[in-house]
């Protein structure tokens, strides 16, 4: 892996999901599962058909919960509240992407499509609240998920941020492409990423803590 050129980076944009952790941790599942329990009472579908619409709003809408707001009303509070309450046993801190985050100079940032509950709970359990300077989550985009341009500029335009001048690491090719578009340097985080062939990913790694070790940064 070599080394990226990242002198030029000020502000530093992470989801959340299978970004922060490893998607191996099947942590996300245990989300999607209880997903799948609320689609089953909302759409009084069998689980296999309700499964199915559960992934075609994904697909359609960004989010499940963006699809059930458009066809189903649901008020968005109950559903984030219940399918991320989940167990944490999965998840495990990694020092060593706590040190290469800690070490990055400038602003760090969360841009997450869970919600700031959900956030807060991660965060805090992989010991990596402290690194960052504020999450903008589901809630604060009004419930527009990524990779609405509009939620884009949203975040762009509360903190400020300098496109050419922030780096955003994604786990989700798609929520790239708006990123680039603006301006901003594109990193595509999991195993799947080597495979990635979209011009708008600039850069791919399977170890976060690795690329970001490794980087070249400014100087502080």
């Amino acid at each position: 892996m070599s080394a990226a050129d990242l002198t030029h980076v000020e502000t530093w944009l992470f989801d959340l999901d299978n970004t922060l952790y490893p998607a191996e941790s099947e942590y996300m599942a245990l989300i999607e599962g209880r997903m799948t329990d609320f689609m089953e009472r909302a759409t009084g579908l069998p689980r296999e058909e309700a499964q199915a619409i559960q992934k075609r709003y994904y697909q359609e809408h960004g989010t499940t919960l963006a699809g059930l707001m458009a066809h189903h009303g649901i008020a968005p509070k109950a559903f984030l509240d219940e399918v991320h309450n989940v167990s944490m046993d999965r998840l495990t801190p990694d020092p060593a992407l706590r040190d290469a985050i800690d070490a990055l100079p400038g602003r760090r940032l969360i841009f997450t499509n869970g919600s700031l509950g959900h956030a807060a709970r991660v965060l805090g359990h992989l010991g990596l609240d402290h690194l960052f300077e504020d999450v903008f989550a589901i809630e604060t985009a009004d419930y527009l998920p990524k990779p609405a341009m509009a939620t884009f500029e949203k975040v762009i335009a509360r903190h400020g941020l300098a496109p050419r001048a922030t780096a955003f690491f994604e786990d989700s090719e798609k929520n790239l492409a708006p990123a680039a578009l603006l301006g901003m340097t594109t990193i595509l985080v999991g195993a799947h990423a080597a495979a990635s062939t979209a011009d708008f990913v600039h850069h791919r790694t399977h170890d976060l803590a690795g690329f970001l070790t490794s980087a070249r940064l400014k100087e502080a």
